[in-house]
């Protein structure tokens, strides 16, 4: 067992193909939900155009504190994890931002999707599947 420990973090990461799968999914269930926050943070505003600048920007920091109390130990737990490289966490947290906001656009926001839209998103999961296509 692989114990890596962050401080307040500890990481308990035996060396099975379960605990792979397990680190996977913590990584991709955190990534997900610091998103959810970062979305929020970055756009959540928008539905308040009454809202004072100052005000807008310090609810958002607020907010953010969330999504990076989230984000760093899923980033941390990738990487020390040994699952992905720091560049294939990048392009997975752009597909998830993604996925996030267009439900966000959608149910929050009230937006339409149009089909430049998702022709732009299905091109950015097409980039997800290349960087990690084993291209032997």
């Amino acid at each position: 067992m692989q114990i890596i420990d962050e401080s307040n973090f500890v990481y308990f990461l035996p060396s099975t193909s379960n605990s792979k799968l397990l680190s996977f999914m913590n990584t991709i269930l955190l990534l997900f939900a610091s998103n959810v926050f970062m979305t929020f943070a970055w756009y959540g505003s928008l539905k308040f155009p009454e809202l004072p600048m100052w005000k807008a920007i310090l609810i958002s920091w607020g907010i953010a504190f969330f999504e990076y109390s989230l984000m760093v130990p899923a980033n941390r737990l990738g990487f020390i994890g040994g699952n992905y490289s720091a560049s294939q966490l990048k392009i997975i947290q752009e597909g998830i931002t993604l996925t996030v906001f267009v439900f966000f656009s959608v149910f929050y926001l009230k937006e339409e999707i149009k089909w430049n839209y998702v022709v732009s998103f299905v091109l950015i999961l097409a980039a997800v599947f290349v960087a990690f296509k084993k291209w032997d």
